[in-house]
């Protein structure tokens, strides 16, 4: 990893200093090594499942600036970068001869639905599109993650656009026909687990341990009908099944709230799962609708439904998503 330590960082760092009262509460060692809990030599992987529809997939404008097509760049990531409200932000993104940073500590696996899988450090690119013109949550969750833990990290993207979670993510608890995307997303995970070695030589050896589930969808739920009234316990029933199938009974969850979309009743769906009483205390909803930026301040103003394209949206949603990760394993606030 490079040299350079940001402010957000530095306040992650402390997030350590509390892990001990995580795993005495529930039994983990997440983000504690192996030598932190027992003398031995680390020699972990904390593997985080990032899953969803097309704006967990990724659609934050970089550096494309047409004028017609991506509004002249406003709101793009390079823009961004100039502009001093931004910039001590994202300044961690980009070094100091201008190219975009990359860690040594965290690493992605995604798989898009069409183009070649991608593998490597986070950075940018990790998005739907190809090339290092697009980015999504996954990069700022990849930041705050990787400097709260003292183990590697590998974040295993599993996403598709126009998915539902009441048809297409459907886990088998909920009944009916298991959704082809939840069979996708448990079948590529397994995948991945199984290539750590392979597609990760700096990993090979390491143990990997699912440590958290990162879901970020809800759109096209909206236009399905039943799917509201019981996306809450379609979720459930979705978490219950991923830690049963992969042996984490308490497996902490981050839900984002689809806060590009004006609908309470989705909003709420969402939330619901977070005050559950037979999930208290591992699952965390987290609001995003401030997150939103105007059309005409945007890349790509006729697309609201991925957020304007705004990069802003995407790193905030990002990192918002990553502190209440970081939080909910931690069992300590933020202050920023």
């Amino acid at each position: 990893m490079g040299s350079w330590i940001s402010p957000m960082e530095r306040e992650l760092m402390s997030f350590t200093k509390s892990l001990f009262f995580y795993g005495l509460v529930f039994g983990l060692s997440i983000f504690l090594s192996a030598e932190a809990i027992g003398g031995e030599k680390p020699n972990l992987i904390r593997v985080f499942l990032l899953a969803g529809q097309s704006n967990m997939e990724g659609h934050a404008v970089v550096d494309l600036d047409h004028e017609d097509h991506y509004n002249g760049g406003r709101g793009n990531l390079e823009k961004l970068l100039e502009d001093p409200n931004w910039k001590p932000r994202l300044s961690h993104l980009r070094d100091k001869n201008g190219e975009w940073t990359s860690r040594d500590d965290v690493f992605v696996r995604y798989r898009p639905e069409r183009g070649p899988l991608k593998t490597g450090p986070l950075s940018i690119g990790y998005a739907v599109h190809e090339g290092k013109h697009h980015f999504g949550p996954e990069l700022q969750i990849g930041h705050r993650l990787g400097q709260a833990s003292k183990d590697p990290v590998l974040l295993i993207k599993t996403c598709w656009g126009g998915r539902s979670l009441h048809v297409d993510f459907r886990p088998p608890s909920a009944g009916g026909k298991t959704g082809p995307a939840y069979k996708q997303m448990v079948k590529e995970i397994h995948e991945a687990l199984a290539k750590i070695d392979q597609e990760f030589p700096q990993l090979a050896g390491r143990k990997p341990v699912i440590s958290g589930f990162f879901w970020f969808q809800g759109w096209n739920d909206m236009y399905q009908d039943g799917a509201l009234e019981n996306y809450s316990q379609n979720f459930l029933h979705l978490v219950d099944d991923l830690r049963k199938e992969f042996k984490v009974p308490r497996l902490p969850v981050v839900i984002g709230q689809t806060g590009n979309a004006d609908n309470s009743q989705l909003h709420a769906a969402q939330e619901a799962p977070s005050k559950s009483d037979s999930h208290k205390g591992t699952i965390a909803y987290v609001p995003t609708r401030q997150f939103r930026y105007k059309a005409e301040d945007s890349p790509n103003k006729t697309h609201g439904h991925h957020w304007f394209g705004h990069a802003g949206s995407y790193f905030e949603v990002g990192d918002a998503m990553g502190k209440a990760m970081v939080e909910l394993i931690s069992g300590k606030k933020s202050k920023r």
